[in-house]
């Protein structure tokens, strides 16, 4: 069974988030949106809004789950016997910092048994970022265009 582990902290997801799901659907057998837990990190939304968000939107796509985990993502992938890690590149410098993380996850995987999956955001969602995002909702700007249905609150 090929599945594979989005990681990240999705405060709040994106139309760019969503169209990497979306597009890796086919893929595999089953997604797991995972929301990693950073207690220095101060978010906008709770894990629980977070959770749900996703949920709703990835509701009419029965191998996509949500789950949240605490640690280095490599170990949330071994606990759950995943052999994939999916992340979306939207420019040059995420794909410079994106194969950092993958290269030190295969280091740290001495059985190179997990790789990671890179899929290129379409270029009409490229611009949008999780902190773009935040920025424009905290100075009541309109970020709907920018997220799914589920997160319009």
């Amino acid at each position: 069974m090929k599945i594979a582990v989005f990681p990240g902290s999705f405060d709040p997801i994106t139309l760019g988030h969503y169209d990497i799901v979306e597009r890796a659907v086919p893929l595999f057998d089953k997604i797991i949106i995972a929301i990693g837990k950073n207690s220095q990190k101060k978010y906008m939304f709770s894990l629980e809004q977070r959770k749900e968000f996703i949920r709703k939107t990835f509701e009419k796509f029965p191998n996509v789950e949500v789950d949240d985990f605490e640690g280095l993502t490599i170990d949330y992938c071994k606990s759950k016997n995943v052999n994939f890690i999916l992340r979306g590149l939207r420019n040059p410098a995420d794909f410079e910092f994106e194969k950092s993380i993958a290269q030190t996850n295969r280091a740290l995987t001495r059985e190179n048994t997990i790789e990671t999956i890179f899929l290129l955001t379409s270029s009409g969602k490229s611009y949008i970022s999780s902190s773009i995002v935040r920025e424009i909702i905290s100075y009541g700007g309109n970020y709907q265009i920018m997220v799914p249905d589920a997160v319009r609150v």
